[in-house]
């Protein structure tokens, strides 16, 4: 019985612990069911927000590609206007001022007025210039003004009026006296859209002008061609990539414009062509009833002037020492027959007879020596013939050399030597004499300048000279108007002292 109760006590108590077990264990397993839902719902969360930000995110970066595409189409957008501004800069649109001017002062060595000009020999009435530092005194002035633009078709304009005025006194106040002129008036057309094959990239021009390719010796001062008037014409029609021309209607008047009688327009009709470095140029001239020009009077002013002309140039253009060196260099070779036997002004002689004929050659050169020194020598040389008197004669050569010796840069010294030989006949046209001999020149300036010392092409320069200058005193003879032979101012040496002022810009 007792064995019973006991067994029976103890299958209770088990059972009991059993259940009490396993309710325990139930609860632990809820409990961690809860919290592993927990978990996951907090999972849940933290993924819906990781979604929800790289949602975000997203949008984000679409926003800011967007707006870099946008910025780089304002940059691309201002890229255009910048460059566009910096074309139409580089085209020089707008106004620009430029302009030329010497003035100085000579006296000789008693402190007196002397005579002075680079034409102031015998030879200088046809064109035979002996250069022109030391022995400048008067006071010339350019000015002009130019205002240019660029079209947004490409088309470029160009207007420009130059103003001279020249001077012999050394007087502030010289409006008696003025040479006031307008020496340009014209206008330019470029780059026409519309021109095609040869004509695309020309210039129309019209108006009154120097012409754009005219070049000269600066410091002789002696034009090689100068070709000038009122009419119009073309630059660079280009026929392939290196031949490319000009043509051009000139105008040009003899006589006084105001008297009809003794008033004949010469027209020249030039084309100028450049092959590379060379240039071939060839006018021809036709002024009317020329040789039927009267004076006040009522008398031929020359009966047997030249109706007709032509002129023609054959140039090299080096961007070099003569091909030896470094610098730079032109040489020309000019004939002229008619009218156009003034070769260095083309057309520019109403007085020349029908069989004239001239030739003329010029040549120069630039080039540094050393580090401090630099040279450049020129020649110019003219036989004419025929020109205002059959039979007459006109010969003559200069040579000029010109140095400088930089000492600093902005001080330099320039020395100049020229040699000159003529032999005139002019069988007593206008009453000048035969006569033949040799012009020498010396001259010694110290030179200041802000830069660019040694070349010979820049400016300002104020400069100190003395010269001396001789001649041959047969040519004190050739006449009684000229420099040479004057009171005061005969062969045998003449020493002259001064300082001058020359710039462009």
């Amino acid at each position: 019985m007792y064995k019973k109760s006991t067994l029976a006590v103890v299958i209770t108590l088990l059972t009991g612990a059993a259940s009490a077990h396993a309710q325990t264990d139930l609860s632990s397993i809820e409990a961690r069911l809860i919290a592993l839902e927990k978990r996951l719902q907090d999972a849940e969360n933290r993924a819906q927000t990781a979604e929800n930000r790289a949602e975000s995110a997203e949008k984000k970066v679409e926003q800011l590609t967007t707006q870099q595409q946008k910025t780089q189409d304002n940059t691309q957008q201002v890229a255009q206007r910048t460059a566009q501004l910096e074309k139409k800069a580089d085209e020089k649109s707008g106004f620009e001022f430029h302009g030329y001017a010497r003035s100085g002062v000579i006296m000789n060595d008693s402190a007196a007025s002397t005579k002075s000009g680079a034409y102031m020999t015998p030879a200088g009435e046809t064109g035979g210039a002996i250069g022109r530092l030391g022995n400048q005194a008067d006071t010339y002035v350019e000015m002009n003004l130019e205002h240019k633009q660029t079209l947004d078709n490409g088309a470029t304009t160009r207007f420009k009026v130059m103003v001279a005025d020249g001077q012999t006194t050394y007087n502030d106040w010289t409006a008696s006296s003025s040479d006031l002129n307008v020496r340009q008036a014209f206008v330019e057309l470029g780059n026409l859209p519309t021109f095609e094959g040869p004509f695309k990239g020309s210039t129309l021009w019209a108006g009154k002008r120097f012409d754009r390719d005219n070049f000269d010796i600066h410091w002789v001062d002696s034009d090689v061609v100068f070709l000038a008037g009122t009419g119009g014409g073309i630059y660079d029609v280009k026929w392939n990539d290196s031949l490319r021309s000009n043509f051009s209607l000139y105008g040009r008047n003899f006589g006084d414009i105001d008297d009809s009688s003794n008033s004949v327009q010469n027209y020249i009709l030039s084309m100028n062509n450049f092959i590379g470095p060379v240039q071939v140029m060839v006018s021809g001239m036709r002024a009317k009833d020329n040789d039927e020009r009267k004076d006040t009077n009522g008398n031929l002013v020359k009966g047997d002037a030249a109706n007709t002309g032509v002129h023609t140039l054959l140039g090299l253009h080096n961007d070099s020492f003569y091909g030896l060196r470094e610098g730079t260099s032109k040489t020309a070779l000019l004939y002229g027959h008619g009218l156009g036997a003034e070769v260095k002004g083309v057309g520019s002689d109403g007085g020349l007879r029908p069989g004239a004929n001239t030739w003329r050659f010029a040549s120069y050169g630039t080039t540094p020596l050393s580090e401090n020194w630099f040279i450049a020598p020129a020649v110019l040389a003219q036989s004419s013939k025929d020109r205002y008197v059959d039979g007459d004669s006109y010969q003559w050569a200069t040579l000029n050399l010109r140095l400088i010796q930089e000492i600093t840069q902005n001080f330099a010294l320039a020395y100049e030597g020229t040699y000159q030989y003529m032999d005139l006949k002019p069988e007593g046209y206008n009453d000048r004499h035969a006569v033949n001999g040799s012009f020498y020149k010396l001259t010694f300036a110290p030179t200041f300048k802000v830069g660019s010392i040694g070349d010979f092409f820049s400016r300002p320069e104020i400069r100190l000279y003395t010269s001396w200058m001789d001649w041959s005193k047969k040519l004190d003879n050739y006449a009684s108007d000229d420099a040479l032979g004057s009171s005061g101012f005969k062969s045998g040496g003449e020493w002259s002292f001064g300082m001058q002022m020359e710039t462009w810009f």
